[in-house]
């Protein structure tokens, strides 16, 4: 696997909180001598899954042409992977999760492309609690996935953060996000 660090941020303000943290990240991995790539998924023009199943007919190449398209030659690169998301109605962000489920794709019967990778994940909440802001739910999520996936995850880095910048008022967050950042990178 090479060493590149691919960050998927899925919230819908380029300079919201879960971005800001996974900005952190990304200079974390550079710092420990990753490359490193960041893309809003707001930006990107995903569709979800038709469950058409093509994609194991074709060998793992999805017959949606949109933007994930540009996407998976990434994933497939990437050693270790970011996934950043504001909770919204008690889980993961829509952008991210449309990007999450086109990761069927990769799926055969030898298993997931995206077995043996590193991941590492990011939550803001606007409540005070990951229970009752239903960050555990996407925390769920993620511990589910990754073991399906047989993938590690690295670390989780969440708090509470409701308005733009209140992340940045967060040292201890912050510095908990670069030194994710760090384990992310290759030889971690």
């Amino acid at each position: 696997m090479s060493d590149f660090v691919l960050v998927l941020k899925g919230s819908p303000r380029e300079n919201g909180n879960s971005s800001t943290l996974a900005e952190q990240v990304a200079a974390g991995a550079k710092a420990a001598g990753a490359e490193v790539e960041s893309i809003s998924l707001h930006t990107l023009d995903i569709r979800p899954c038709d469950a058409c199943d093509s994609c194991h007919e074709t060998g793992g190449v999805c017959v949606i042409k949109d933007d994930m398209q540009a996407l998976y030659p990434k994933l497939r690169r990437a050693s270790a992977i970011l996934v950043a998301s504001p909770v919204y109605w008690f889980t993961v962000s829509a952008q991210a999760k449309l990007c999450i489920d086109r990761w069927y794709a990769f799926e055969s019967p030898q298993g997931s492309e995206l077995r043996g990778k590193k991941f590492g994940f990011v939550l803001t909440y606007g409540d005070t609690d990951v229970y009752t802001s239903g960050g555990i739910n996407a925390i769920h999520t993620y511990e589910s996935m990754c073991r399906y996936l047989r993938a590690e995850i690295v670390g989780m880095v969440y708090g509470s953060a409701s308005d733009v910048g209140d992340v940045q008022k967060q040292p201890e967050l912050m510095e908990k996000a670069y030194q994710l950042g760090r384990k992310l990178a290759p030889g971690s």
